[in-house]
């Protein structure tokens, strides 16, 4: 295992990957922590924030050019552009139900599955973890 082929990316895939396992882990940390704490309101600006970068950084990967430079991945970057406000107006309202699945719909579907795609062949994390 190398971080050579992610750190000698370009910077638009370096800010993406490290933002997203940032993202990651914090999600890890934050959907079995108590909620409506303080600390679950600074974490979850700062994941906010995270997939915000995340998605963003994504248009500037045509890694798998489908459609012009864009490829189904970047659907989900769009997906994830609008439920984040869905979350965040959501958890304002206190409307936790709502807010519940948004989060984890987007956990579940941007770093989660979305980082089970960066492992396969070819892909720079696979080169990460299995070597070139």
């Amino acid at each position: 295992m190398t971080l050579a082929p992610l750190l000698d990316a370009a910077r638009a895939i370096r800010i993406h990957a490290f933002a997203a396992m940032t993202a990651f882990a914090l999600g890890v940390v934050q959907l079995p922590a108590p909620k409506g704490t303080l600390p679950h309101l600074t974490l979850c600006w700062i994941w906010v924030t995270l997939m915000l970068v995340v998605s963003v950084t994504a248009f500037f990967i045509p890694q798998i050019p489908l459609w012009g430079p864009w490829s189904p991945i970047h659907l989900l970057a769009i997906f994830t552009l609008v439920m984040l406000p869905v979350a965040v107006v959501a958890a304002h309202r206190h409307d936790v139900v709502r807010h519940r699945r948004a989060v984890i719909g987007l956990f579940v579907g941007a770093p989660v599955i979305a980082g089970i795609f960066t492992f396969a062949p070819g892909r720079i994390v696979h080169a990460v973890v299995f070597g070139s």
